[in-house]
């Protein structure tokens, strides 16, 4: 049974992949999230499928998605919901906001003020949002996949840090080689319509609750203490390095260690490994260190410095 549902989670990314060319990190990413029960972050440049990837999963998952445009003039009630006034019953309702949902789809968080984007604070930490002192509870499974523009293009703004720390991964969507954008055409040449996507072939291989059984087994997989100790490790050796002012919290070795232990379920391994953790160590802690503005300067980002660790801490045998 733990096979099969194992080989279901592989067709996931097929079926993504029929309306989704050359983002197979990506698709793999958001499928480690969901089964941690984390939440994603998901950066690049407009036009590189980053919308069309999460509403690909979802339809291949049989979920409910909610999209939300973030925009400077959104408020925190439009994302949670607020009380409304029926005239014909003579009382307030409450009208649920779009991030009741399983997979919410922020998009393009930071264009949004941090105000508006702290709205979501609640929801991604608690699962639930509270409205006129009243808490609601969000839908199971529940995950916000939140996309950004890099933060240099213009009408940006820096996400606060407790929210970027609720995010489990960070996901980089690099531009398409060229073999993947010429297939891009060639399936707009034959008519592919983004908006439609069971025309475009995808088919819902998985449900809720295939997923929640799923997640069970990940809470299974084993990790020795050595291992764990190397989680620390790399986290501790965040918060010394010269060119960082803020280091990877112990959320963040938290985080580590559930998004290895979801990688290494997927990989059919029924313990992590030190190259599990190895591999979830970039989108895991690229988010939650802050360089020095010296650092910025000289060109230096987060991932050259978390390669660096990666090369400096000791592995365990």
């Amino acid at each position: 049974m733990t096979t099969e549902l194992r080989n279901a989670f592989a067709q996931v990314r097929t079926e993504v992949g029929r309306a989704v060319v050359g983002q197979d990190g990506a698709v793999t990413g958001l499928l480690i999230a969901l089964l941690a029960g984390g939440h994603v972050l998901l950066e690049g440049v407009p036009g590189v499928a980053k919308t069309l990837l999460v509403r690909s999963l979802s339809h291949a998952l049989s979920l409910d998605t909610k999209r939300m445009q973030f925009t400077p003039d959104l408020m925190p009630g439009d994302v949670t919901g607020s009380l409304v006034y029926d005239a014909k019953a003579g009382e307030f309702e409450f009208r649920a906001g779009p991030v009741f949902t399983n997979i919410c789809l922020a998009d393009e968080i930071n264009r949004t003020p941090p105000k508006t984007q702290s709205a979501l604070l609640e929801a991604m930490e608690e699962r639930q949002v509270s409205v006129d002192g009243v808490s609601r509870k969000l839908p199971v499974p529940f995950m916000v996949a939140a996309t950004q523009n890099p933060i240099e293009y213009e009408g940006t703004y820096t996400l606060p840090e407790a929210q970027l720390d609720r995010f489990l991964l960070k996901l980089v969507l690099e531009m398409p080689e060229r073999e993947s954008e010429l297939e891009v055409l060639r399936r707009h040449s034959a008519g592919f319509n983004p908006r439609d996507l069971t025309a475009a072939g995808v088919t819902p291989v998985l449900s809720a609750s295939q997923l929640a059984e799923a997640q069970v087994l990940v809470g299974r997989v084993g990790a020795s203490t050595d291992v764990m100790g190397y989680a620390v490790d790399l986290a501790r050796a965040t918060r010394s390095s010269p060119s960082v002012r803020l280091g990877v919290s112990p959320r963040g070795s938290t985080a580590l260690l559930a998004a290895a232990k979801a990688w290494a379920w997927l990989c059919g391994s029924d313990g992590v490994t030190p190259d599990h953790i190895q591999t979830m160590a970039l989108p895991v802690m690229r988010h939650r260190i802050q360089l020095r503005p010296e650092a910025e300067l000289e060109g230096v980002s987060a991932d050259t410095i978390l390669r660096s660790i990666l090369q400096q801490v000791r592995v365990p045998i």
